[in-house]
């Protein structure tokens, strides 16, 4: 009789997202990696694969409910367990019936032999869980008939919001490659095959390997040596990589407005691709509005039966739905010599998520100067007494700030896409501008409320030094509830920085400067810095604006609040 095992939740980054589909009910027969679940956390929707195929015996969550990482979300009666338990029987029980037999003894010992590379099966490398979102290889670091050591980095991938490197599951040989620079992957791609140098053993080991990035979800076992040769060429049948590219990032306001945006996940984004239909043209039949597997395929039907083309959707040159004018198209070669230099992948990002935080947040810029004389004073004298540590202002700044949150908690909000409901957050999580040679990225420091000043100024240097040679993780990047941008160490008087979505404010901070300050009595020399408070007007009118600023002015110029 197969075993039931339990179907849990991957690495979704340690915090609870609402289960808002399920597609299979009880009695089903799912196949491995058909999605069960469907989840949506405030930055993206997920599909939770099943481990391996069965029968859907018991649904552990329903819509609506909020899971966690290693949740169990299903039980699945797991087929294929008790064929192979059969077949490992006999060779366990019946010792005196294998010991004739010159042929099955010479297995175990290669398996065990470490130096017998040569009877080593092959090893693949896959890609682990990186979101469910496919992400383009930017450097590949070995080349065939390379030797690699066990978790020696393969390749770099870098997604919307991090870089991250595949480690090689074994020790062993590279004996083929499967992608290529510029390929995109996904989770599970085969990227790599490898000639484990620690035996059959090595390659048994090197599968789950691959998995790690999953914990708690089971999967059914499966004899190493037999699916070896039957799982290595469907996966090298299947190109990698191969799907067309995202086309470049339009700056079509409209398409990112609440209404107009595409309800899909990612498997049906990647399906609709892989047809060449644009999802903005497809109607969704599910729960809001969103868009399934059967939308996709019932779009193309009517197209072919039909014969219409499908309908282009809005493009930049013809403004899109904001009716503007087409964007210029210059020879600007006719006036002088030009370099045409492609943009990175993370400006690109960026600019599409600030052209819609531009368009959809009321942005108002809240102006003050802080008198940091004395803060500044006593920074120096922090930082001559803790050599080993690179106390900044902006360990100060974060410790105001949160000081500011708390007094007023309006600031520390999200407001939901139909601008309906407000989520006063009760933690205090400071997303901080760090620039890097690739672009700004947004590191978060988190519970900086319960941090001293020589802990924050020791963890700010350490993700600070992650961002910049690009090992930030998507950990690492969410769960901000108010962002600083400080400009401070380059120059410049204020500036009005844009609103961080789904946050409702954020912080400027420009080059502090000696000026003359009126005391009552004279004009004194006090070091000001500049403050730009950015906000989001629907949820903050500008008197609040005013106090924030203005309180948060106060803490920095009085140090001994700060230590409250």
């Amino acid at each position: 009789m197969a075993d039931v095992k339990e179907a849990r939740v991957p690495d979704i980054g340690g915090k609870a997202v609402p289960v808002i589909e399920i597609m299979v009910k009880v009695g089903d027969r799912v196949e491995k990696d058909q999605s069960l679940v469907t989840l949506e956390s405030d930055k993206a929707t997920m599909e939770v694969p099943a481990p391996f195929a069965g029968v859907i015996k018991e649904l552990k969550v329903k819509v609506g409910d909020e899971v966690d990482e290693g949740a169990v979300i299903a039980l699945v009666e797991a087929e294929g367990d008790a064929p192979a338990a059969k077949a490992e029987a006999p060779r366990q029980d019946a010792p005196a019936a294998a010991a004739p037999a010159p042929a099955p003894a010479p297995a175990p010992a290669a398996a065990k032999a470490p130096s017998a590379s040569k009877a080593s099966g092959p090893v693949d490398v896959n890609v682990p869980d990186i979101g469910g979102k496919p992400v383009p290889i930017i450097e590949i670091m070995v080349k065939v008939g390379d030797t690699v050591e066990k978790d020696q980095s393969l390749m770099t991938l870098e997604s919307d919001k991090a870089t991250m490197d595949i480690p090689a599951p074994a020790a062993g040989v590279i004996k083929e490659l499967k992608v290529k620079v510029g390929d995109e992957v996904n989770d599970g791609d085969l990227i790599a095959v490898l000639e484990g140098a620690g035996g059959a053993e090595v390659a048994a080991d090197a599968q789950p390997a691959a998995r790690t990035d999953k914990p708690g979800v089971a999967e059914a076992p499966v004899p190493a040596p037999a699916p070896a040769p039957a799982a290595a060429p469907a996966k090298a049948d299947k190109p990698v990589g191969g799907a067309p590219r995202t086309p470049p990032v339009s700056f079509d306001a409209s398409a990112v407005m609440p209404g107009n945006a595409p309800y899909a996940s990612p498997a049906v984004r990647a399906f609709a691709r892989e047809l060449g239909v644009d999802v903005a043209q497809v109607k969704g039949s599910g729960r809001g509005g969103r868009i399934q597997r059967e939308d996709i395929t019932g779009y193309v039907k009517n197209v072919m039966t039909s014969g219409a083309a499908p309908s282009a959707g809005g493009s930049v040159a013809a403004g899109g739905g904001l009716n503007l004018l087409p964007w210029p198209k210059v020879d600007f070669s006719k006036f002088g010599e030009i370099e045409e230099k492609p943009l990175g992948r993370i400006p690109k990002i960026s600019a599409a998520n600030l052209a819609r935080n531009w368009a959809m947040i009321p942005h108002v810029t809240q102006f003050e100067d802080a008198d940091i004389t004395e803060l500044e004073a006593f920074r120096k004298k922090l930082g001559e007494e803790n050599k080993d540590l690179k106390v900044t202002p902006l360990v100060f700044q974060i410790k105001a700030v949160v000081a500011a949150l708390k007094k007023f908690p309006t600031f520390n909000a999200s407001l939901d896409a139909a601008g309906e409901t407000l989520t006063l957050k009760k933690y205090f999580n400071i997303g901080i501008a760090v620039d890097t040679p690739d672009g700004l990225v947004v590191p978060v420091i988190r519970d900086a409320d319960k941090k001293g000043l020589l802990e924050l100024a020791a963890e700010l240097g350490e993700i600070s030094k992650k961002a910049r040679d690009k090992k930030l993780t998507a950990a690492d990047m969410s769960g901000g509830c108010f962002s600083i941008s400080s400009l401070g160490g380059i120059g410049g008087t204020a500036f009005t920085p844009i609103v961080n979505a789904p946050e409702v404010a954020i912080l400027g901070v420009s080059k502090a400067q000696m000026k003359p300050v009126w005391n009552g009595k004279e004009f004194a020399p006090r070091l000001m810095l500049p403050l730009s408070l950015s906000y989001d007007h629907r949820v903050i009118d500008g008197a609040l604006a005013a106090r924030f600023a203005v309180y948060l002015a106060q803490q920095l110029g009085d140090i001994r609040r700060l230590l409250l």
